[in-house]
């Protein structure tokens, strides 16, 4: 989307917010939208952040104290129960209706914002530079989605037909349906390690010296769903159906290691970190443990490395997620200053904020403390650009695409480099 027509766009949702009278007084006369936006203040900590998202309540963002939340009426009121005084600042329905600016084609991204790529364009991507680069780069697949898309998986290797004593590195992308920008910068390491093979010395050194593996999206159904009718939907989770008639699981919280442990999910199938019933329920969140436990070969996992991208705030996050504590079962002082030295390192890489993941608010069941407590992978959590801004957040304009994911690139050396 052009700066011009997401300037429009956010006119449009400030106006939106103004014509439904969303002021204290109207509040009173105003039955509140199913979906409000509310800034929730007083969450000073990680245990008073943790508090607010352990009422389901779809967090959009954190600053200065200040969670930014979406919320029914009913977490409304569950919010001030516990102390909180939550103000409605808009209608999230409203606010993604004027984000979708223009007609669109069905089945792609809203006007403005085609340099996203859908799932197919994606995998026509990724076939692509397999086909250009077939001495370096093969293209296959972890598993299939709840609706049956394949989730395809892009290994890049000097001698990609072999399987080679080398230390692995995997890059995950688009785990949360909304988070478009993740899947692009995982195509980005996919062109520049393909693209620069022979011609970029450090690009050459990797790739002669790892198996580098991406995965560019873990949820393209929930991706899909997310621009269906070329309008922005909002959506969080994939789109498995569950038993009370609501559909989808966060599958950043299905994950087998500590899943369900620490009220850093919800078990409310509504929720936006609705858990699932069981660990590794979600298609998509088996076949990712499938495949990476695959890679355990004489008894020794093969992957080393891992970051997986999501959006947004500018962070990098290191394990544990479920437990304040640094040093605890699963993570020794000697293991945990590792993490945070390489995460530091890689902040100052890319510009972003270095912690441990607890440290915005406990979560359970997610990729990196499952990378890291059941197979000793050194996994970072990357929350891409911006550093806040609410539901824009989530869709910031296609022109923001190559500067955001090309800042990664010295960050990503980091890692690789720290994977021998």
């Amino acid at each position: 989307m052009s700066s011009t027509r997401r300037a429009l766009a956010t006119v449009a949702a400030a106006a939106l917010v103004l014509a439904t009278g969303w002021s204290a007084t109207a509040q009173e006369n105003t039955p509140p939208p199913d979906r409000g936006i509310y800034q929730v203040t007083g969450a000073d900590d990680a245990q008073a952040r943790t508090e607010v998202a352990r009422t389901g309540v779809d967090v959009l963002g954190v600053r200065d104290g200040t969670m930014e939340v979406v919320a029914s009426p009913a977490q409304a009121r569950t919010l001030r129960d516990a102390g909180y005084a939550p103000r409605l600042t808009g209608d999230f329905d409203a606010a993604l209706a004027a984000q979708s600016n223009g007609p669109a084609a069905a089945d792609d991204f809203p006007a403005g914002d085609e340099g996203y790529h859908t799932y197919d364009e994606m995998v026509a991507e990724v076939r692509a530079a397999a086909g250009d680069h077939a001495d370096i780069t093969s293209v296959s697949s972890i598993g299939s989605s709840f609706e049956g898309r394949d989730l395809p998986l892009v290994k890049i290797s000097d001698n990609v037909g072999v399987d080679e004593d080398e230390p692995e590195v995997v890059f995950t992308c688009n785990m949360h349906a909304r988070e478009h920008l993740t899947l692009e910068m995982c195509l980005r390491i996919v062109n520049r390690f393909t693209d620069g093979y022979g011609t970029d010395e450090t690009v050459t050194g990797f790739v002669d010296g790892r198996e580098i593996w991406v995965v560019p999206s873990l949820n393209p159904d929930g991706a899909e769903f997310d621009i269906s009718g070329g309008e922005y939907q909002g959506w969080r989770k994939n789109r498995q159906p569950n038993s009370d008639g609501s559909v989808g699981t966060d599958i950043n919280r299905n994950f087998s290691y500590k899943w369900g442990c620490c009220g850093g999910a919800s078990d409310s199938p509504s929720a936006e970190t609705y858990r699932g019933p069981s660990a590794g329920s979600a298609p998509e969140v088996a076949s990712a443990q499938e495949w990476v436990s695959s890679r355990v070969i004489d008894g020794e996992q093969q992957i080393t490395a891992h970051i997986d991208f999501h959006s947004f705030s500018e962070l990098v996050l290191w394990p544990f997620g479920h437990t304040y504590d640094t040093v605890t079962e699963g993570m020794t002082q000697e293991e945990y200053d590792r993490f945070s030295s390489v995460g530091t390192e890689m902040a100052d890489a890319n510009g972003y904020t270095p912690d441990q993941a607890s440290g915005l608010y406990i979560t359970d069941g997610d990729i990196n403390d499952w990378m890291w407590g059941e197979h000793k992978i050194l996994s970072f959590c990357f929350e891409m650009y911006p550093s806040g801004g609410g539901l824009d957040g989530f869709y910031p304009p296609d022109e923001d695409i190559v500067e955001q994911t090309t800042r990664n690139d010295s960050a990503v050396d980091v890692l690789l480099t720290h994977a021998g």
